[in-house]
């Protein structure tokens, strides 16, 4: 069905303007823009009376399987069981305004088709399938007590052990087989994993150098996990298109950034979240006393970044029922950012990143039509997106899929 907002106030992240304007919806596209637009027969016709329109937000960081915080326990679990989780999960989402996710390590192509097709709501999904992880890396779950490794074929798990150039090829090429949209590779130790070091980096440069290969062999791209300068410069020389996190990133880990043409993905909210609910929701306590150590350097480490004009993208990577915070990072980053250029890390860059420009992320004529409906404008108050209960409305293909009295 066709979709015809009336009076509405719409943004243009790039210019950083709002345009009063009628804006009809067809097939899924964004047919026009204008004013007094004619409402063909069998138009859905809705007056927002001035109220500010945005692109649907894009979330570049998210693990739509991680229905627990004990990431540990996933393979563990039916992969049905944790299907119908991240159907509710993905579903609270689009109702949060993110109409597009990128999965990092999780997902795989069954929710990515099930979802296109369908079979539930919820953004559509990039995805990448499992993680890539040296052995004792952060995909490696494994207690310092186990030594034998399932990888769990037939389960949920968001990653995979692979050692070696050879290895890592392999890896890389079955989750490109797969139908992944990128590659993830552990670059340095994390919070969840119970026997790395936050401050270790992982892989050799000759298999980062390899996967990164693979991924481009196949139009692909790398996004690597990375906590400090040294991980994340390792990364970045290595080819690797966005770094995850990067709490600890450095003067020449900025440099790098801008000779490689490469984004930074901030994920600020997770340690938030993960400080103060992580136990409660399932974190082991040996993660939980990691958390501190890039709690605090998080965001000097995205003010750096936005001082040097890095390209930022919006991310939340959240766990288990922690999942409901996730337009909290728009308040966080507040601290340092102006909120125009949070936004345009939730839209035009994140679409960028996704290598989906002028698709989403964006209001013209020919992009998908991907609106989120507010009561409030952002740019004076980045309160109406932290606070979810402010969308009034989300388009998606069109669509209006969430109705708050719009």
């Amino acid at each position: 069905m066709s979709l015809l907002l009336r009076n509405a106030l719409l943004l243009d992240v790039t210019a950083g303007e709002y345009r009063e304007a009628d804006l009809r919806c067809a097939d899924g596209r964004i047919a026009e823009t204008g004013t007094n637009l004619a409402a063909p027969d069998g138009v859905r016709v809705l007056d927002l009376a001035g109220k500010p329109v945005l692109p649907g937000l894009i979330d570049a960081h998210v693990h739509v399987t991680a229905a627990t915080a004990d990431l540990g326990s996933l393979p563990f679990s039916s992969p049905s069981y944790v299907a119908a989780h991240s159907a509710r999960i993905m579903s609270d989402m689009l109702d949060r305004g993110f109409t597009t996710v990128r999965d990092l390590s999780g997902a795989d192509f069954g929710l990515s088709d099930a979802q296109a097709e369908g079979l539930f709501r919820g953004p559509r999904l990039h995805f990448c399938g499992r993680a890539l992880s040296q052995t004792g890396g952060h995909g490696d779950t494994r207690g310092r007590g186990t030594t034998v490794h399932d990888d769990h074929a037939c389960c949920a798990g968001l990653g995979r052990i692979a050692d070696g150039v050879d290895a890592v090829r392999a890896a890389a090429r079955d989750e490109l087989r797969k139908g992944a949209h990128h590659i993830k590779v552990m670059a340095s130790g994390g919070v969840a994993s119970p026997t790395d070091r936050i401050d270790s980096t992982q892989y050799s440069m000759d298999e980062l150098r390899a996967i990164v290969d693979e991924a481009q062999a196949a139009n692909r791209y790398v996004a690597a996990h990375a906590y400090t300068a040294r991980a994340v410069n390792r990364a970045l020389q290595a080819g690797v298109r966005s770094i995850e996190h990067g709490n600890l990133l450095d003067d020449d880990s900025v440099r790098l950034f801008t000779e490689h043409d490469a984004f930074l993905v901030p994920t600020l909210v997770t340690y938030w979240s993960l400080k103060h609910e992580g136990l409660e929701f399932g974190l082991p306590s040996a993660s939980h006393k990691k958390v501190d150590h890039v709690l605090n350097a998080g965001l000097a480490a995205l003010e750096r970044a936005a001082r040097a004009s890095v390209q930022i993208v919006y991310g939340s990577d959240l766990l288990g029922g922690m999942h409901r915070h996730q337009n909290e990072e728009f308040r966080i980053r507040s601290a340092v950012q102006k909120p125009l250029d949070i936004i345009r890390s939730a839209t035009v860059t994140a679409a960028q990143l996704l290598q989906r420009e002028g698709e989403i992320g964006i209001i013209t004529e020919g992009a998908r039509a991907d609106l989120v409906i507010l009561n409030g404008d952002p740019l004076t108050d980045i309160s109406h997106l932290a606070d979810p209960t402010n969308i009034t409305g989300v388009v998606q293909d069109g669509e209006l899929v969430t109705d708050k009295g719009v």
